[in-house]
């Protein structure tokens, strides 16, 4: 696991306590194509699940996650796919 994808799980478990976590390095798939950095962890797909998400629109939930990865997507971050579900949700 690299740097980045650390700071991802730190940074969601301090601010959501998930019950399901899931972050997948999806950068080699973007190799040649904008944002991709030498080394990966440029793009990412994540799953959620948290209680926090509770009575909140999918909208809401991608500005709940953004705003608590706000540094990493000001930079190292080039995509990030947000599947944010409260529990029980599929």
């Amino acid at each position: 696991m690299g740097a980045v994808t650390e700071a991802i799980r730190d940074k969601l478990t301090k601010a959501f306590a998930p019950v399901r976590l899931e972050i997948v390095d999806d950068s080699d798939r973007h190799h040649g194509h904008a944002g991709h950095r030498e080394g990966g962890e440029s793009h990412f797909n994540l799953v959620i699940e948290a209680a926090a998400f509770t009575g909140a629109n999918r909208v809401q939930r991608q500005r709940m996650v953004h705003a608590a990865l706000a540094s990493e997507l000001a930079g190292p971050v080039h995509a990030l796919s947000v599947k944010a579900l409260a529990p029980g949700e599929a």
